[in-house]
């Protein structure tokens, strides 16, 4: 009922989705009684929080989240799509402005930093590709780790929030168009959905033998780190998907969509398998399930993450931006540098 008044006013759903008066209020008596001056604004729609502000600004899109809700628009049926339609477009004109507005802008792949170079040219010249980061150390593997599978099955993992839309579309795509053609070279493999709140559509497909609905589970890792592969047979993706990087972390093979590869550094075929259809998603399963094959794909997408996924690298860019202040900004004082490292933490 929230995002519904942006109807009346023409803006985003989005954007009275996260609007709060208190915390408004909050963020501007906040910013003048300690005297900060520079802010980082984490995705789109809270990039309404500096408006009015006397700060230096980054507004980080993390991914370009107008393109996803346009992506929505052409897999649903009216009136859903409409509505996802406009959501694309006036959300889109927010965050062309919020930008330019901005110092600096941020997205989370080169790849999405062009695709809003294309929507929004004038801001090209402020936009940043800064990666995601990975604990390696955290998602390691580890002879604490005991199996949660049955002896003698092959299990496929796919983790994420289960009532997601994207991710919804994504296990119940490849149970019935990819499971199917796989488990008739490989019977022994079992396709395992981990991750919290399973809406009726993902709890259905348990109907299956083949699939096992998990729910919510205390610790990822034992997950990753047993499963023969990692699928992430995501339709619709914008960015970068974390579920992706944290199981290249734990050295195991993953074959991903299209969509849900075009983030990652690294290259099809050497660190992670890409496909875009049903057999080709069957074929690099089945190449993965090859335990030489994949556990080689796998320790090479460890080493991947360790070089181009750290957070101290990553984090470090933004502390470029939100101090690329001028000189006449620059002041030398020790609290208000230690206030400024306490925005970018």
């Amino acid at each position: 009922m929230k995002s519904l008044t942006g109807l009346l006013s023409g803006e985003a759903l989005t954007l009275p989705y996260y609007r709060n008066r208190k915390m408004h209020a909050w963020v501007r008596e906040t910013v003048q009684r300690e005297g900060i001056r520079r802010a980082v604004a984490f995705s789109s729609p809270m990039a309404q929080y500096l408006d009015d502000l006397d700060v230096r600004s980054v507004v980080d899109l993390v991914d370009v989240d107008s393109a996803k809700w346009t992506s929505y628009a052409s897999e649903h049926r009216w009136p859903l799509s409409a509505i996802y339609r406009r959501e694309g477009k006036r959300l889109l004109a927010f965050e062309r402005a919020a930008v330019a507005r901005a110092s600096a802008g941020v997205l989370v792949t080169r790849a999405e930093v062009e695709l809003f170079n294309r929507l929004a040219p004038e801001c090209a010249g402020r936009m940043h590709a800064i990666e995601n980061g990975v604990d390696s150390d955290y998602f390691a593997p580890s002879e604490n780790f005991s199996s949660p599978f049955k002896v003698g099955e092959a299990p496929l993992v796919f983790t994420g929030v289960m009532d997601y839309w994207p991710n919804v579309d994504a296990v119940t795509w490849f149970a019935r168009e990819v499971l199917p053609a796989v488990a008739h070279k490989r019977p022994d493999v079992r396709f395992y959905v981990v991750g919290m709140n399973p809406v009726p559509a993902v709890l259905a497909l348990a109907a299956d033998a083949r699939v096992i609905v998990t729910g919510k589970v205390s610790d990822v890792r034992p997950y990753l780190q047993h499963a023969s592969a990692i699928v992430a047979p995501l339709r619709i993706a914008r960015g970068v998907q974390n579920k992706v990087l944290e199981a290249m972390a734990m050295a195991r093979p993953v074959v991903v969509s299209a969509a849900a590869g075009a983030g990652i550094s690294g290259s099809a075929g050497v660190e992670f398998e890409a496909a875009d259809d049903a057999v080709g998603f069957a074929q690099s399963t089945l190449s993965v399930l090859d335990p030489g094959y994949g556990n080689a794909m796998g320790e090479r997408a460890r080493a991947c993450i360790r070089v181009d996924y750290r957070w101290e690298v990553n984090l470090a860019r933004f502390a470029d931006l939100i101090d690329g202040a001028s000189a006449q900004e620059a002041t030398g004082d020790g609290h208000q540098a230690a206030l400024d490292v306490a925005l970018a933490g």
